[in-house]
């Protein structure tokens, strides 16, 4: 691969892009703002002092020839000092009367346009000039009406050289922050991208099929919880994969036992020695095996039409008390038969939005699954009733209960407790969970040690359905 196209590449790129901008930010905030305000600075510097040198001519305006006068001037505001008149207005031109730097020429002031603008206007003129390669803090301060100015020039060299010495180290500074940052960008990133190359590696092992290695990284930051979520998927899936083959195993055997069990009583029916009520016996024995095959073939074929979106429901209201009804006499006596007991509690109307028929195929699962995983002289226990808005079935037993840790798995499709006390499709709470789901309710379980609850919770029916207005569809 490229390594310009690497997350590590383009992580250290993207921070030296940002080091860059904050830079060149702090480069354009801070340069031109120093050199403006040392400008400034030196600009105030020298009109601080003029007004005072203005005074003393004033008071003794024959100082002017004096050839000290620029030299005190020039000490006083620590710049070059001179003595300029208008002698001529048309053109501008300047005359040098006094100059502080001696034994020097002074034409290059001669055309200095703020002692031409402070003696035209007779007004104190300030600003930066330049002469030659040079530039200039100057302050024109008029000494009379006549046109005569006293003209004060600091070079900024030395300031310019400071911004220059500034900008340099900023520079510096800059191309190491540069180089830092590609260092350390790469670095980190290197490390992270090897962090996500192994998470990289460890779905590609999940996607085939293996789910024996685990995913480790125990990192608190965000790459850390997405590998222990990685982790979570691939305990889920090997159990999803374990339920699945385990699903195959028991659907094998439930179609082979009863076609076997159809099979062999066939031919001991040819048998024309068989008396009437073995053949009877045999009759029952053959329509319990066609049952499981109808049982099993309907949830395959539930199954399917949930997951193509065929299976409808219908949505009316319709009493859950006739359906605990019709549930407790379905299964009383299978349950005598191994031990347990059925028992219906409540009488009152309880009105529901639905499908009656799906209800009751929910509460049969519900009831199987209570009277499979439960142990002899275990009761259970149907109810039907109303809860914040809403009316329920609920199935509950008296038996182990569910582990908590089971008890979101178990309305997963092939699921199975290890260890249950009876096996079973894994199918019927998934399908209970999902046909619910389509009747806009919800399949709960609620449970504890020695107890648990399944509760089938529908939207309840508004209070102008009367008991007279529901159809007894149920049975």
């Amino acid at each position: 691969m490229n390594p310009l196209k690497s997350v590590g590449a383009r992580l250290s790129l993207a921070l030296a892009v940002v080091v860059a901008g904050a830079l060149g930010a702090v480069y354009l905030a801070v340069v031109p703002s120093l050199q403006r305000n040392l400008t400034h600075a030196k600009l105030r510097d020298l009109e601080r002092v003029a007004p005072a040198l203005r005074r003393a001519y004033v008071n003794d305006p024959l100082g002017v020839y004096d050839p000290d006068f620029a030299g005190i001037a020039a000490e006083r505001a620590n710049a070059r000092a001179a003595v300029v008149d208008l002698f001529s207005e048309s053109p501008p031109a300047l005359q040098v009367m006094r100059d502080s730097r001696q034994g020097a020429p002074s034409t290059d002031i001669e055309n200095d346009r703020l002692a031409i603008q402070a003696a035209l206007t007779l007004e104190r003129r300030q600003g930066i000039v330049s002469r030659g390669d040079e530039r200039y803090a100057e302050v024109a301060e008029p000494l009379d009406s006549s046109g005569r100015v006293l003209l004060l020039s600091a070079p900024l060299h030395d300031v310019l050289g400071n911004v220059h010495l500034v900008q340099r180290r900023l520079l510096f500074a800059a191309l190491f922050a540069l180089a830092l940052s590609l260092a350390l960008g790469y670095g980190g990133s290197w490390m992270f991208a090897r962090r996500v190359r192994r998470l990289e590696r460890a779905a590609d092992r999940i996607a085939a099929g293996h789910f024996d290695d685990p995913v480790d990284d125990r990192s608190p930051d965000e790459l850390g919880q997405l590998a222990r979520a990685f982790d979570r998927m691939r305990l889920r899936l090997a159990q999803l994969d374990h339920a699945r083959s385990e699903f195959i195993a028991n659907a094998s055997h439930e179609l082979r036992t009863p076609l076997f069990s159809l099979g062999g009583f066939l031919e001991l029916m040819g048998d024309e020695e068989l008396d009437e009520a073995t053949r009877r016996e045999f009759l029952d024995t053959m329509r319990e095996q066609v049952d499981r095959l109808t049982k099993l073939a309907t949830d395959l074929l539930d199954l399917s039409r949930l997951d193509a979106g065929r299976l409808r429901v219908e949505r009316a209201p319709f009493d859950l008390v006739e359906v605990a009804h019709v549930l407790c006499n379905e299964f009383r006596a299978l349950a005598q038969t191994s031990g347990r007991r059925v028992e219906l509690e409540g009488d009152d109307d309880v009105l529901a939005i639905g499908d009656d028929e799906r209800a009751l195929q929910i509460g049969r699962a519900l009831v199987e699954n209570a009277l499979r995983h439960t142990p002899p002289g275990t009761t259970v226990r149907v109810r039907a009733g109303r809860a914040d808005g809403t009316a329920f079935l609920e199935v509950a037993d008296d038996g182990p209960g569910v582990p908590a840790e089971h008890a979101e798995q178990v309305f997963e499709r092939f699921y199975r407790i290890d260890g249950a006390l009876a096996s079973g499709s894994g199918l019927g709470l998934a399908i209970a969970r999902e046909l619910a789901q389509l009747m806009d309710g919800r399949v709960a379980l609620e449970s504890s040690p020695g107890r648990s609850a399944f509760r089938l919770v529908l939207p309840a029916a508004v209070d102008e359905f009367s008991r007279e207005n529901v159809p007894a569809r149920v049975g």
